[in-house]
């Protein structure tokens, strides 16, 4: 008699899994970020990539690092947290997780604080002496939100698209 498959994927490696293809709708040229709202019962209640509002068109925005503020991304994009909650199910946000490619910046900490997600799993935190990550961390330690770097416990998953 057959039984039941048994290496499945466990519930990070499945979440973050999601939070890289969510990155894949970036497009951002230099940085690609995902995440994933999870809620106490492992449902996903909000996706997010970084990336322009609704209604912008990609082709009539800088997309650059560098320069005056006007004319790089950052006066435009959204990052994957904020728009992960702004997709979310409101009504399931509390007490809920949030897999991020990136380690949240301030101003994602303050609205993953202000919506009462308890925990942050990360995979990257490779702005961790910039200004706005250690004050993520203060903001986080402060409001008692849990942040875990994430640890990949199964094998790579390795997914292919074919058109």
């Amino acid at each position: 008699m057959l039984g039941p498959k048994t290496d499945i994927l466990n519930w990070d490696d499945y979440f973050m899994a999601i939070a890289k293809l969510c990155a894949m709708r970036s497009r951002d040229p230099q940085t690609q970020v995902g995440a994933v709202l999870v809620d106490e019962l492992n449902h996903i209640v909000g996706t997010g990539y970084n990336g322009l509002p609704k209604n912008c068109d990609p082709n009539n925005f800088p997309w650059d690092r560098e320069g005056d503020f006007l004319n790089t991304k950052y006066a435009y994009i959204c990052h994957s947290e904020i728009n992960a909650i702004d997709n979310a199910d409101k009504t399931r946000l509390r007490g809920s997780r949030i897999y991020t490619t990136l380690f949240p910046c301030n101003s994602c900490a303050k609205s993953i604080i202000q919506n009462g997600i308890v925990e942050v799993i990360y995979f990257s935190n490779k702005y961790y002496a910039t200004n706005e990550s250690i004050a993520a961390r203060k903001l986080f330690g402060e409001a008692k939100i849990k942040t875990m770097a994430y640890v990949q416990k199964e094998k790579p998953i390795v997914i292919y698209l074919k058109e």
